[in-house]
């Protein structure tokens, strides 16, 4: 195997905080509130509230261990070597690739909302160069960003997700003391837009959905790499963005059930638009106008704008590790002046210009994005089995006490896969085909890894006790 040149030696840099390392990670779970929330309304109706809570309670104990496995293997790769350890490469590439398939499709779907949301602002008719052009800029200035040290993304990223959470709170708020707010308005609690399947009632998968607006805190596993900070307060990162994100979620989608929203999402018009709560602050009239740009800044500029820039840093890192394990050409892990990786953010970046113009051409895009959260339970259901073998087979790496020990790793491993048979129902055949695709893609790279790239270099991963050959 060659050696690494100087530069990659060097390694990610270690200059990032836990509140960074928890805002970045925080702010790719708060994903498209502002924006999204037709639809999280459309699965759960009144009763999203609950259903946060419900889906946060199911997320904690996948997040929980996660805890145990970050310190174990503190730098970037999460699943790639957690799945390589726990049971042989081809389950660390697969699992990588099912994660990339929920992260590396969020740039191109969060820019298009910001879009959306400035040209609706602005009452600007869409055409589609425009809005290539604008989104293909707003990449740009995120793979630049990227190109950075990364505290600077951190500190920006610590300044939207504030903006963001205190936004959300203050509109809930809001609508709880706007004189519209009624518990008569949670009647249809059960609602839901989603197709019973098999005898399961809407509702229930509509929960199982909710999964989507969670994952993001395995983003902490690549961003560890780069911690200034004790490897077991990495465990507060990972906990900690998944319990705020459900609180807010929670009390964000109690405020607006209570509105008459109802008859806005069954007539199609919010659902349309994609943005319920500002249809209903513009629908009150008066100073709501007003208040529903200001929201329209934190909950869409600066959440949706969160959600990228967290998924952007961890879809490079992990492309990063790739490259530093031998999944793909060693040029993957070579760093610019800053100590950032020059090839994986050029690769997402073009992945990302090139989605955008399928998204705005076609229905690719669209189908590609609703499995997203079948491709992440997939990932953390084999990370849960990655998780019961290592504990089986190497007690002694553990620094992080999991309460429940190997019950809450079986119990995770049972949400993720339940989570994942639930996303499957009710998807069309263009999801499928989406996903065939991009398996094959997946297919044809290992391909190459297996015959070519790992005859000539074995996979070489850090443990506690030392580097091994896989």
């Amino acid at each position: 195997m060659s050696k690494p040149d100087n530069t990659e030696a060097k390694g990610l840099k270690k200059s990032l905080k836990l509140i960074y390392v928890y805002a970045i990670a925080t702010g790719a779970i708060f994903t498209f509130i502002g924006y999204w929330d037709s639809i999280f309304y459309e699965y759960c109706g009144p009763g999203t509230w609950i259903a946060f809570l419900l889906m946060t309670l199911m997320i904690l104990p996948i997040a929980f261990v996660y805890c145990e496995l970050a310190p174990m293997f503190p730098e970037a790769g999460g699943e790639l070597i957690y799945n390589t350890v726990g049971q042989n490469k081809h389950m660390g590439f697969l699992s990588a690739w099912l994660i990339m398939l929920a992260w590396i499709a969020v740039p191109p779907a969060a820019v298009m909302a910001i879009v959306q949301w400035i040209f609706h602002v602005l009452n600007i008719t869409s055409s589609f160069t425009l809005i290539e052009i604008i989104a293909a800029a707003a990449l740009i200035g995120y793979f630049c960003l990227s190109m950075q040290n990364i505290e600077i993304a951190g500190k920006i990223q610590l300044v939207m997700l504030v903006l963001a959470i205190v936004g959300c709170i203050a509109a809930s708020i809001g609508f709880m003391f706007s004189g519209q707010w009624s518990l008569s308005n949670f009647s249809h609690f059960f609602y839901s837009q989603a197709s019973p399947q098999l005898g399961i009632p809407g509702w229930i998968i509509g929960l199982a959905f909710l999964i989507t607006p969670f994952f993001g805190f395995e983003t902490v596993p690549q961003m560890i790499e780069e911690g200034d900070f004790p490897l077991k307060d990495s465990t507060k990162a990972i906990w900690g963005s998944v319990i705020t994100c459900g609180i807010v979620y929670a009390f964000f989608f109690l405020g607006l059930g209570g509105m008459p929203v109802q008859s806005m999402v069954e007539q199609g018009g919010a659902a349309t638009s994609g943005f319920l709560a500002i249809s209903m602050m513009e629908q009150l009239g008066g100073g709501w106008k007003i208040w529903s740009i200001i929201f329209g800044i934190a909950a869409i500029l600066c959440a949706i704008g969160t959600c990228l820039l967290g998924f952007w840093l961890s879809t490079v890192r992990l492309l990063y590790a790739m490259g530093k394990s031998n999944f793909l050409p060693a040029s993957f892990a070579k760093l610019n002046k800053h100590q950032q990786p020059i090839l994986p953010n050029i690769m997402l970046l073009a992945v990302s210009v090139i989605f955008l113009i399928l998204q705005n051409a076609g229905t690719f895009m669209n189908d590609f994005f609703n499995l997203m959260a079948f491709g992440c339970a997939c990932a953390y259901a084999i990370t849960m089995i990655s998780a019961i073998r290592i504990h089986k087979k190497h007690p002694e790496w553990a620094t992080y006490h999991l309460k429940g020990g190997n019950f809450t790793r079986y119990l995770s491993l049972i949400i993720a896969i339940v989570v994942a048979f639930f996303c499957t129902l009710g998807q069309g055949i263009g999801s499928w085909i989406s996903f065939a695709i991009y398996l094959g893609i997946g297919i044809v790279l290992w391909c190459w890894m297996q015959f070519v790239n790992w005859k000539k270099a074995p996979v070489i991963i850090d443990t506690p006790d030392g580097k091994k050959e896989f």
